[in-house]
């Protein structure tokens, strides 16, 4: 069977927002099921297209001529809408298909979530949309909505009693549910809603569609996204790109386990590149901000909204302002454990402060007493004060539960609106509670409001990263290349075969020798110079410490002579049936610091490049940084330098610089290696690399390749103990 591929990431959804013809399948009178639900709300809110309800009965149906077959509508609707049982889905997608529908949304489910036999109707629903040009959202989905033009093509409780006014903010949700919940909480906060998309089982129609078909939409400001797997890397980067273009952010909320690299890794990067940092690190490069909840996403959705498209906050500073000591030290706790610098105030803004408040406490933050909303003019004298001190910051004021009163009310809006009118590109952020109406006031002057401490030192940080995220340059188009010349098989079979391939490539591999007795490691090791290290080399034996197949630090020949000896002789004992394939001989290196770096396979975004300190704390820290392969120098430079311990590498405790320029190239390197050798290579460590002094370049010491379809089980140790 030919496989056809999906459309470009946002082709073709045009129509799911304003489509000016609907036809309903399995439209039924009652409001209350899935098939009457779309055509209530449709006539409910006023949609201005022609609505086809289909029933194979005919009639009357919410006071509109049913059709028995979607053949004999009047024009072919641009838009259906499926609702359903399972077993007629399938025809029903196929007669839309044969009308020349533009696009279809198959509320039903029974499909891939139900098991093979709904996943085989799933995939014929696939290919027949495909096959004929025509979009599919579903199934098992919760539908869509373009808010402009009342286009509903969903059954959303969240419609029930509300249409959403239109304004910027669009959803995109695999689950429907949750887009179904995430809007009500928009449309209660008298939010503006541009779409909302619920992909369902994605059989066509996918995260990806929905991001880059809003990201092109000129009402939408900000996307909103629920994600709970990713099928398709190439996809989301692809739409991801087309967000930074449009320069739409992206909010995005990752929920769930990881359903990647569940299996047992092969190897240490195996095990440390998990999904889930793969995902942060896809996120990351691609310009989307990852939030860990949904109250965050909201919250911080909504106030991009307010300040795009050109108020959000470039620095990571704030002034902080509220009416108790003890609130000013925990909103200061909670900024700084969220990134966010509290500079001082200069000199002539505490002077004014103290000017108006006689008695409030003007360090950063400003402990003004309860005097603040004693009136109007003191209160909109001390935040002007704020919003002039020099240098681009947030000012954010904590109100605790004043909204609730009527007086102090009327004092809080009465100074914002002044403020906002003086000041209208400065940024004020507000912490309250209190009546909806309220609330919704303050933000209709463009003043984000957070419902606490914690959520506004999480939403600045985000606002900020937000900020440097559509100012950060376009990723680069990535070329990767397939090598027409494949890696021998002794790159898989031992730490030697693994050095050679990369050498050959151009790898910083010592100079060592594999050699098969003890005058031979003796030579080698007077070649070499002295110290050197001895290892064992076989297949069998992934654990050479373990072995007792590893000698240190030997100064001279005699030295050598001897722990070759001693070596074969441990190894015969411990593992009698191990093939040996010689003793490796390299140069003993132990000035520098120890990274670790490696490949290793996503199943969804393909070649995953990892970089870490070596030894323990990659093992037990897990301080190690994962990208999606390729990457520049200057991408694995940025890597390198957000490990927590990167100091280490930087000169820490009066030190001098090492070569972080060559572990850069390195990295880099490496990704581009494992890109053009994707067909042979499942994994690779290189484990450890030496870090030398700035200028002497790095040295790999130990390395392992693993093949794809591998069922190797192996485990490199550190250091030189292999």
């Amino acid at each position: 069977m030919t496989v056809l591929l999906p459309p470009s990431p946002g082709e073709g959804m045009d129509v799911f927002f304003n489509a000016r013809s609907i036809a309903v399948i399995g439209a039924s009178s009652e409001f209350t099921k899935i098939g009457g639900r779309p055509i209530h709300l449709l006539r409910k809110y006023g949609y201005s297209g022609d609505i086809y309800p289909i029933n194979p009965k005919g009639g009357v149906i919410q006071d509109l001529q049913a059709f028995t077959r979607l053949a004999d509508t009047p024009i072919p609707p641009e838009l259906a809408v499926v609702a359903v049982p399972a077993e007629l889905a399938l025809q029903a997608v196929r007669d839309c298909a044969q009308r020349g529908i533009k696009a279809v949304v198959v509320l039903s489910s029974g499909f891939a979530e139900a098991g093979p036999a709904g996943l085989t109707m799933q995939s014929e629903m696939t290919r027949v949309a495909r096959s004929h040009g025509m979009r599919l959202m579903g199934p098992n989905c919760l539908g869509s909505l373009g808010v402009a033009n009342k286009v509903i093509g969903s059954f959303s409780v969240a419609l029930e009693d509300h249409m959403p006014q239109a304004g910027g903010i669009g959803i995109v949700s695999q689950s429907g549910n949750i887009g179904s919940y995430t809007l009500q909480i928009l449309v209660q906060r008298g939010v503006g809603i541009s779409a909302m998309i619920t992909t369902g089982n994605e059989a066509d129609v996918d995260l990806a569609d929905g991001i880059a078909a809003l990201a092109r939409d000129p009402k939408t400001r900000v996307i909103l996204c629920c994600m709970e797997t990713c099928r398709e890397g190439n996809r989301l980067r692809q739409a991801l790109e087309v967000a930074r273009e449009h320069l739409t952010p992206v909010i995005m909320l990752k929920i769930g386990a990881t359903e990647q690299g569940q299996a047992a890794a092969a190897s240490h990067t195996g095990a440390l590149a998990a999904s889930d940092a793969v995902i942060d690190a896809v996120f990351r490069r691609h310009g989307a901000l990852r939030v860990g909840s949904h109250e965050d996403l909201v919250e911080i959705g909504l106030a991009a909204d307010q300040l795009l498209p050109n108020r959000l906050p470039r620095q990571a500073e704030a002034t902080l302002i509220a009416a108790s000591g003890g609130f000013c030290i925990m909103m200061a706790d909670a900024m700084s454990a969220a990134g966010i610098n509290l500079p001082h105030l200069a000199q002539a803004t505490q002077d004014r402060i103290h000017a108006a408040l006689p008695s409030a406490i003007t360090n950063n933050p400003v402990d003004s007493s309860a005097q603040i909303s004693s009136k109007p003019e003191t209160l909109l004298e001390v935040l002007s004060a704020l919003q002039e001190d020099p240098g681009d910051r947030v000012c954010v004021l904590f109100q605790s539960l004043s909204l609730y009163s009527s007086r102090l009310r009327g004092i809080y809006i009465e100074a914002m609106t002044r403020l906002r009118e003086r000041y209208p590109q400065r940024v004020l952020v507000v912490i309250s509670r209190g009546p909806e109406d309220a609330v919704q006031h303050i933000r209709q002057l463009g003043i984000p409001v957070f419902s606490s401490i914690d959520s506004a030192a999480r939403g600045v940080a985000g606002l900020v990263r937000l900020s440097q995220l559509l100012e950060a340059p376009l990723s680069p188009a990535e070329v990767s290349t397939l090598s027409d010349k494949p890696l021998p098989a002794t790159a898989f079979q031992n730490e030697f075969g693994a050095k050679r391939a990369l050498a050959s490539e151009g790898f910083a591999i010592p100079k060592e020798q594999q050699v098969h007795s003890a005058d031979e490691a003796a030579q080698a090791a007077q070649a070499i110079g002295f110290p050197v290290v001895l290892k064992v080399v076989s297949q069998d034996l992934p654990h050479k410490t373990e072995a007792g197949g590893v000698a240190l630090n030997l100064n001279d020949a005699k030295a050598v002579r001897t722990a070759y000896t001693r070596i074969m002789a441990n190894v015969a004992q411990h593992a009698p049936n191990a093939k040996i394939e010689g003793i490796l001989v390299a140069p003993m290196l132990i000035d520098g610091v120890e990274l670790i770096a490696g490949i290793s396979r996503d199943p969804v975004f393909g070649p995953v490049v990892m970089v870490g300190m070596g030894g323990i704390y990659a093992e037990v820290l897990r301080d190690v940084s994962v990208q999606v392969a390729p990457v520049s120098e200057k991408q694995a430079l940025e890597m390198i330098r957000s490990l927590r311990l990167f100091s280490l590498l930087d000169g820490a405790r009066g030190k001098a610089p090492l070569d972080q320029l060559a572990a850069a190239r390195l990295v880099s390197q490496l990704s581009e290696f494992a890109c053009r050798h994707s067909g042979q290579v499942a994994e690779i460590d290189l484990n450890p690399i030496l870090v030398r002094a700035k200028g002497e370049g790095v040295a790999v010491l130990d390395a392992l390749m693993i093949p794809v379809h591998s069922s190797t089980s192996l485990e490199p140790e550190t250091a030189h103990a292999h």
